[in-house]
């Protein structure tokens, strides 16, 4: 795989924090520019982390930035975090999203008759690494969930690095259950109910909640892929900004982050 790095502005947990990924002395756009495709087996793709396991602020590439930079996510101009919901610590994986891939926002998925929620598809590494913001590394597929956000189609892909030592061992939910007992039930539990203390209701998912295999999975991958290079050969979506690489900044910042940042409290769901 190429070697890839990030470039950091400003303090964590504040608007100004921006994550620049990096690729021979540029600014590269993780959306865009990394191959989605680097590894020998077909079953490995590139995974770009936006959210470290464990972690509450809600960080993701920004579409609408030029060279699309991960940043915290605001609602109504506040930063966003998710509840601890018991007994689970802020999100449960390293969660990112798989370079050169687009949920078709004009496009309904056939398998849940949902239009596409307009941004790369996002990934659940199960592995033990816990990874940075920005950091670049290889996934091995293993199967995926038809969640639906906001009556939008959110495709979950999971994987599990690479270099995990488990990463030979696990191939299907049969072997994730052995290694990981009730991993998927509670990541379904966790979907369904982080944005409960937001005031929103349930999510839901298609599918009856069926933890797909890594073949399907596979397959709304190429989807997802395909919709992308649709999209770069029209870009016509105009909040998208579609350029691959730019200059590195002068300063490289990377400052002690807010403890402000992080949620010590539980948020108790109701039966």
């Amino acid at each position: 795989m190429k070697e890839y790095s990030t470039h950091t502005l400003g303090t964590k947990y504040t608007t100004d924090y921006t994550v620049y990924v990096t690729h021979n002395d540029k600014i590269i756009s993780p959306f865009h520019s990394i191959d989605l495709f680097q590894h020998e087996f077909e079953n490995v793709v590139t995974v770009i982390n936006e959210i470290p396991r464990f972690e509450n602020g809600k960080f993701e590439i920004i579409k609408d930035i030029s060279l699309n930079p991960i940043k915290q996510d605001t609602k109504k101009g506040n930063l966003r975090f998710v509840e601890n919901i018991f007994p689970f610590k802020g999100y449960m994986w390293n969660y990112g999203a798989l370079p050169q891939t687009w949920e078709d926002k004009d496009a309904i998925c056939g398998y849940t008759q949902k239009k596409g929620d307009n941004d790369p598809l996002d990934v659940l590494d199960f592995s033990s690494i816990q990874k940075d913001i920005g950091e670049v590394y290889q996934g091995k597929i293993l199967g995926c969930l038809a969640m639906i956000d906001d009556n939008e189609c959110d495709w979950k892909i999971v994987v599990i690095d690479v270099k995990d030592p488990l990463a030979e061992k696990i191939n299907t939910s049969e072997d994730i259950e052995k290694y990981f007992p009730n991993y998927i039930e509670s990541t379904i539990h966790w979907f369904k109910n982080y944005k409960i203390p937001d005031g929103k209701p349930e999510n839901t998912f298609g599918l009856h909640g069926k933890f797909m295999d890594k073949h399907f999975t596979l397959e709304i991958i190429k989807t997802g892929h395909g919709y992308w290079k649709k999209l770069m050969e029209s870009q016509h979506v105009p909040e998208i900004k579609y350029e691959r690489e730019g200059a590195l900044h002068d300063n490289n910042q990377k400052t002690e982050k807010n403890q402000s940042g992080s949620k010590s409290g539980y948020y108790f769901l109701k039966n």
